[in-house]
Formats: C-alpha cells, sequence, structure tokens
C-alpha cells in the first residue's frame, strides 16, 4: 500500500464526514485490480448532497494540489464516480447504491475505518 494514497483516501473520507456524507466506505481495493487501490463509497442524501459532496472533495483536494483526473455521472447526479488514480470515489444516491451494491460486489476488499480518518 502507497502512503500517499492512503493518507488521501484517508482525507477524502474525513471530508465525506464533514460534509454529512452517509454510511461512508474506504476499500483497499489493491490486491484484487489494476483499476485502483483504494475505493471510497458514499451515499448523499438527494442528488443535490450527492453533487456538493463531489464539489467539496474536488474543492479541498484541489487546496493542496491534488486535481481529479475525470468525473462521471456529474449531470445526472444519482452516481458520480471521481477518478483520482490510485483512488476512485463513488457517491450515490440511496436507490443506486442499493441497486448497484459495490460493497458486495467487493466483499473481499479490505475495509479502512473511518475512524483513522478522523483521529487525524
Amino acid at each position: 500500500m502507497d502512503k500517499k494514497s492512503t493518507d488521501l483516501t484517508l482525507k477524502i473520507l474525513k471530508i465525506l464526514d464533514d460534509k454529512k456524507a452517509l454510511d461512508i466506505k474506504g476499500l483497499y481495493v489493491g490486491e484484487l485490480t489494476t483499476v485502483a487501490d483504494y475505493f471510497v463509497i458514499a451515499s448523499g442524501t438527494s442528488t443535490t448532497h450527492v453533487k456538493s459532496l463531489c464539489d467539496e472533495i474536488s474543492e479541498k483536494l484541489a487546496e493542496d494540489g491534488v486535481y481529479v483526473n475525470h468525473i462521471e455521472g456529474y449531470n445526472s447526479a444519482t452516481w458520480i464516480l471521481m477518478d483520482y488514480g490510485s483512488i476512485v470515489v463513488h457517491i450515490f444516491t440511496k436507490d443506486e447504491r442499493n441497486f448497484y451494491s459495490l460493497e458486495r460486489l467487493w466483499g473481499d476488499a479490505k475495509e479502512i475505518a473511518l475512524d483513522n480518518a478522523l483521529s487525524d
């Protein structure tokens, strides 16, 4: 596990928690796929909240010189995917998250405790 990616994942988890995202999960998927080292999964209470979570992550990370490579789904805002290279952030509405069930799909991934992000 790359310390820089781990630290950035913890920062994203904290940003989501501060912005009142629901059911926040960090998954280490680096041993299961070449797509990314970490997935961050969270839910918003509405499409407006989902967009604001995406905007907050973009703004806070840009302050540190970290910029998103690609964003998908922003206009519909039922599932926004943010690609940070080694980290992929998935922000869902509750119904979309239940439908796609990424946690079940990546059930073998190691979960990163949110407490680790909040203790900083």
